[in-house]
C-alpha cells in the first residue's frame, strides 16, 4: 500500500483524531473512508449532471 503525506491545520487534525478514536478506527482508515465517500458522491453528481445535460440536449433537439 502506498503512503502519502498531507498537511492540515493542527485543530483540524485534532478533530480527525478525536473522530477516529470515537469510532475506534485509525486515522488512515477514517481518511480512506472519507475519500471513498467523496469519490462516490462526486461520481454520482457527475452521472446526474450527465443525465441532466442529455435531457437538456434532447429538449433542444426536439
Amino acid at each position: 500500500m502506498a503512503r502519502i503525506l498531507i498537511s492540515m491545520p493542527d485543530d483540524f487534525l485534532k478533530s480527525v483524531d478525536a473522530l477516529a478514536d470515537n469510532e475506534r478506527r485509525t486515522r488512515s482508515e477514517l481518511v480512506r473512508e472519507a475519500l471513498r465517500a467523496y469519490i462516490r458522491r462526486s461520481n454520482s453528481f457527475n452521472s446526474k449532471k450527465a443525465v441532466d445535460n442529455a435531457k437538456t440536449l434532447d429538449e433542444l433537439l426536439d
